[in-house]
């Protein structure tokens, strides 16, 4: 009879701490691989894997060709101000791969509850102009986050949606390295991809493929009809992405922006972070006078001794 997944997660679970104890490199890959000889799923050659291309020969070299299609992905940030750009990445590969899909599966994304509290909810009119289509976009906040974690490995187990993105807050208890493995394993069965959004999170053990560490960008300069560059204004959304986990012996870092028109990715230079002219101080770091009802500024110190010696 066929172990079950929870069975399978204590299994893996027993053959790590056994490898700790003894000092030994924690099998958890080959753990999976023979599991998924021993049911008859063993895992596709690296050519027969389903990938997403983004179209910038060095982000697809050090993906292995690109984007794992059947695999778990993290996308984190390390503070909730950033919740913007993580967001903005998961949901411009999900209209990149439905508008390549030849079927218009729906694009499911589960939040956690306090992450949504915290980050807030997608906007349809702005899923549109983001090159989304509000009728194929499906959003879930239950209230617990275990309740979560089962939306979304349903949702992998159904086939249904072209990707899932399941958004967590932090580093929770619950969602550990055996939840990862166990949803990895999950999506390479169903041949679906999940991206995992672990808002405000710090680096930690997973099992998904490739982790991203996303950030905020200024938007590029637009050209103005007389020729001139404008800097500061509203453009297409830019990202600074560092690829965290793959093979290669050094992160990559690299800025992307987006453009939601033709649904693709664009490699940019550093941007530099431009303002409009009236915004720019004439002086910079001037000093300003002390008001004349308020006390005077304090005197610098000095080698002064606040109490006699007593000798």
């Amino acid at each position: 009879m066929a172990q079950t997944a929870v069975t399978r997660e204590r299994l893996f679970a027993l053959r790590e701490t056994i490898a700790k104890l003894e000092g030994k490199p924690v099998p958890a890959l080959a753990a999976a691989e023979q599991e998924a000889l021993g049911t008859g799923n063993a895992p596709r050659k690296k050519d027969e894997t389903p990938r997403f291309c983004f179209g910038i020969p060095e982000l697809d070299e050090a993906l292995e060709g690109g984007l794992p299609l059947d695999a778990l992905t993290e996308i984190r940030t390390k503070m909730f101000l950033d919740a913007g750009s993580s967001s903005g990445f998961a949901l411009a590969i999900a209209a990149a791969l439905q508008h390549r899909a030849e079927e218009k599966n729906p694009v499911l994304w589960i939040a956690d509850k306090v992450g949504t509290i915290e980050a807030g909810v997608p906007y349809a009119v702005g899923l549109k102009d983001f090159g989304l289509r509000p009728e194929l976009f499906l959003h879930a906040s239950p209230r617990k986050l275990e309740d979560a974690l089962w939306l979304a490995e349903a949702a992998l187990e159904s086939g249904a949606f072209v990707t899932t993105i399941l958004e967590i807050r932090g580093n929770p208890k619950s969602f550990g390295l055996a939840e990862s493995r166990r949803f990895h394993l999950r999506a390479k069965s169903a041949g679906r991809s999940l991206l995992l959004l672990r808002q405000s999170g710090e680096e930690e053990a997973t099992s998904a493929h490739f982790r991203f560490l996303a950030g905020p960008a200024p938007a590029r300069e637009r050209p103005l009809p007389d020729g001139s560059m404008l800097g500061g204004s509203i453009g297409n959304p830019v990202f600074h992405l560092t690829l965290e986990k793959s093979r290669n012996p050094a992160p990559l870092s690299l800025f992307l922006e987006w453009n939601p028109h033709d649904r693709q990715f664009l490699p940019v230079e550093q941007p530099a972070v431009t303002r409009f002219p009236e915004q720019r101080a004439a002086h910079s770091g001037a000093v300003l006078p002390a008001s004349f009802d308020r006390q005077d500024r304090p005197k610098a110190v000095g080698p002064l001794v606040a109490f006699e010696r007593a000798s």
